[in-house]
């Protein structure tokens, strides 16, 4: 499982012409869910995900989490994070979890991280999707 989250002031999900997912100040998380990806794999990159210190406490530091800051959570699933570039210019997508056992990983992240405390919303699982955002810093880390 790899997620690429996105600090931000605010940040939307659009299909087809309509929102169907914004939050204000948070983190947007693509996440790509591998085919050797377990529910234990969702959990452990949600608790990951809610904990990163990568909000700026009074000193400047990254100190602060999404817990810390009561920000939301925007989770936009992406097979492409799991792309393979190593050999020719075409990316294989072999190692990408099939969407029959992606999605119900994708939701167990989702439900997961609202364990956490964190405000979910998000975009439609295999749908063609416009992600708006606002990256504040901007900062952006990958989680493995």
């Amino acid at each position: 499982m790899r997620a690429v989250c996105q600090r931000v002031s605010r940040a939307r999900v659009v299909v087809a012409g309509d929102p169907v997912g914004a939050i204000a100040q948070g983190l947007v998380v693509l996440l790509g869910v591998a085919r050797a990806d377990a529910a234990a794999d969702a959990e452990r990159m949600a608790s990951k995900v809610a904990r990163l210190r990568i909000f700026e406490d009074d000193g400047g530091k990254f100190a602060r989490s999404l817990l810390d800051v009561r920000g939301a959570a925007l989770v936009v699933s992406q097979f492409t994070l799991i792309a393979d570039t190593r050999k020719g210019n075409r990316p294989s997508f072999t190692d990408a979890a099939r969407p029959d056992r992606a999605e119900p990983l994708y939701d167990a992240f989702c439900a997961a991280l609202e364990r956490e405390g964190v405000a979910v919303e998000r975009g439609v699982f295999g749908a063609h999707m416009a992600v708006e955002l606002v990256n504040d810093g901007p900062v952006t880390i990958v989680l493995d």
